[in-house]
């Protein structure tokens, strides 16, 4: 019978050996958002707050030329308005594609998507009502794109993270085969990657990859736990006018758009990100070499590589998984109190069960687990703003949840 101080023992020198080879990557990113503040000029003034149209707000004009030099894109959109990962991807689709256009979709994509393409909602404004023809493609069934990709199609969709999905992230290296390859043939093809838990897990970003329009969330990994709210895209100068077109309108762009928050919040977050997520990245290598050592199967596995903060860990039960997410919510700073109930969440099919006990709501760079009750009941944990509060959470569930001494 396995004990705490075994299972301890197991996680610490796991975290050792992973941080020992992802150092040279933390101080990689780190080196590349410093320099980027020093070479924009960052001061005191570009934290000021704006109101009313937001014209001439030289914090929020900074930030984007700022986040372009950082993610090697032409332009960037980085707005507080922008209220979520999933609103940050769908300004992205209705911005790139047209009627009758094509899109095919490199594998499913995240649950909350499907709305917008319009498969699981009887509601207006999707994809499909404007007439989009979509393709979802089998993840992992590389060598047989092409059979979807064709000459018709004008977007590649790539989704970075595993959503909840049960399997590893996309690598850098897999989006530069996939871009790479489809490109030779297709040029003109525009891949759009959804960057969400991906950002500064490797040293290169979807852009430097190949991909054309990366888009994200502020309350994940580059917001650093600090950004409030807010999504981006970044990419190609033309796919950039055309979303900020989308967000306000034609001939407007990106010229307004106030900052009723303080940009500190935002040029903060992005300036820790490389280091916190760094420390989640330690802290989900410790969780999956503890529950690896108790029989869990999980992704990514011990030897895997982290393109993003989530684990997904298969309970096969849903009282197994709901257990596991009460103690992440019971060890949290905020709501620790909060008994959790599955719940239909906006945008899913299935219900939800979800542990959030963050300083933002939704955030999902700090420590959360959540997932759809449907088999074979797969819990997502991810984020962590340091490793030892993880380890402590961690910890608690396996001695005083799970009863292991």
């Amino acid at each position: 019978m396995k004990t705490f101080s075994m299972l301890e023992t197991k996680g610490l020198e796991a975290v050792h050996t992973w941080y020992q080879q992802y150092l040279p990557t933390e101080l990689h990113n780190q080196k590349k958002v410093l320099n980027a503040f020093r070479n924009h000029r960052v001061n005191y003034q570009h934290f000021h707050t704006t109101t009313g149209y937001g014209m001439g707000d030289t914090g929020r004009d900074t930030l984007e030329s700022l986040w372009s030099e950082i993610f090697s894109a032409e332009d960037s959109l980085i707005r507080q308005q922008i209220v979520s990962g999933t609103h940050a991807i769908s300004l992205a689709l209705f911005a790139m594609l047209l009627p009758n256009d094509e899109i095919v979709f490199y594998g499913p994509p995240y649950d909350t998507l499907f709305k917008v393409l319009g498969d699981r909602v009887d509601a207006p404004g999707t994809l499909r009502e404007m007439n989009i023809n979509i393709k979802i493609h089998p993840y992992g069934d590389l060598d047989t794109i092409f059979d979807s990709v064709t000459a018709n199609t004008k977007v590649l969709y790539l989704q970075r993270s595993k959503g909840y999905v049960y399997r590893n992230a996309m690598t850098i290296g897999e989006i530069k085969t996939i871009t790479q390859k489809v490109k030779a043939k297709y040029p003109n093809l525009i891949v759009f990657v959804d960057n969400c838990y991906g950002e500064f897990t490797e040293k290169e970003e979807p852009l430097e990859a190949g991909a054309d329009l990366i888009a994200g969330s502020l309350i994940k990994n580059p917001g650093g736990a600090i950004a409030p709210s807010g999504g981006y895209l970044a990419g190609r100068s033309d796919l950039i006018e055309r979303a900020s077109y989308r967000l306000t309108a034609p001939g407007i762009g990106k010229e307004v758009g106030p900052s009723l928050i303080s940009n500190v919040y935002l040029y903060h977050g992005i300036f820790v990100a490389p280091h916190v997520v760094s420390e989640s990245l330690k802290g989900m290598t410790y969780i999956s070499a503890i529950l690896d050592e108790l029989g869990y199967a999980l992704l990514p596995g011990k030897e895997d590589i982290k393109s993003d903060i989530v684990t997904a860990i298969r309970f096969e039960d849903a009282e197994k998984m709901k257990s596991f997410c009460r103690g992440v919510q019971k060890y949290s700073p905020v709501d620790s109190h909060v008994y959790l109930e599955a719940w239909d969440m906006p945008g899913y099919s299935d219900k939800v069960i979800m542990a959030s006990g963050g300083f933002v709501e939704g955030s999902s760079i700090e420590l959360s687990a959540d997932g759809p009750l449907r088999e074979p009941y797969v819990c997502f944990i991810q984020g962590g703003t340091s490793f030892p509060y993880i380890k402590i959470v961690m910890d608690s569930i396996i001695q005083e949840e799970w009863g292991i001494e």
